[in-house]
């Protein structure tokens, strides 16, 4: 029956595969097949009990249970599924879990802390969504002493100035500059001592090393970098490399 279909990105998503966005992506790039025909127009309906949806050539089943979780990930692994230099990823710390989860959003090899995964595309997809500006909180140590006037700047938005390189085709190609939001800043601590400062970062965007970049752009440099929270969802209890699932409050207010 034509009530049965449903949008084809909307069932990759909710079987825990890839986010909405990501998911419309897969479609486009001509990686997923219903029942043997590659589909690659994001109009597409299926039916998910009789069509056969196929992703590098394994078939998608439709997730029904939903999973939450919260990871206090420690240094030195990466943010992905799987790693194509063999690298530890986060998923080497999840034990137990028999969904396919996938992290949402990421945090660099070198960044610690709250970091969640679930299987509900949905879910990613608003959570990830700029528009829902959900804040991450960072606990930033730099080299040197910050001044008031740095945590001012850091406060009002920063220049980032970004250029990339095509290592494929070793070409140089712009992209664009762009000035930070308005951020939340806190002195935890300067130590003289050590010459180093302890800052509290919160943000609402989830630009690729957006904290690093914001701290060189002030002249400092990140010598560690953990994220504490995100929304009110905090880590302090958790010990690194632990993880836990989320209560069914904590789900609510991230998609508030």
């Amino acid at each position: 029956m034509e009530d049965e279909k449903i949008r084809l990105q909307k069932f990759i998503a909710s079987s825990g595969i890839a986010s909405r966005r990501k998911a419309e992506e897969l479609i486009l790039q001509g990686k997923i097949k219903v029942n043997g025909k590659v589909i690659k127009e994001l109009g597409s309906k299926v039916n998910p009990k009789n069509d056969k949806i196929e992703y590098n050539g394994q078939v998608i089943q439709s997730e029904n249970k939903k999973v939450y979780i919260l990871l206090n990930k420690p240094i030195g692994y990466v943010t992905t599924v799987k790693d194509q230099f063999n690298r530890d990823t986060v998923m080497d710390l999840i034990k137990g879990v028999n969904e396919k989860i996938v992290p949402v959003g990421r945090l660099d090899m070198y960044t610690s802390g709250a970091l969640i995964l679930s299987n509900d595309g949905d879910f990613i997809n608003r959570i990830t969504h700029p528009k829902n500006e959900i804040e991450k909180t960072y606990n930033v140590t730099i080299a040197g002493k910050v001044t008031s006037e740095d945590v001012e700047k850091l406060k009002s938005g920063v220049l980032i100035q970004l250029s990339k390189i095509d290592y494929q085709n070793k070409n140089n190609f712009e992209v664009e500059d762009y000035i930070t939001r308005p951020a939340k800043v806190k002195i935890l601590k300067i130590d003289d001592e050590k010459n180093i400062s302890r800052l509290q970062i919160t943000i609402h965007e989830g630009k690729n090393r957006e904290i690093r970049r914001m701290c060189e752009a002030i002249g400092k440099k990140v010598l560690a970098l953990h994220r504490s929270k995100i929304g009110n969802i905090d880590v302090k209890n958790l010990s690194l490399g632990k993880w836990r699932r989320l209560k069914e409050e904590e789900i609510e207010s991230l998609l508030k």
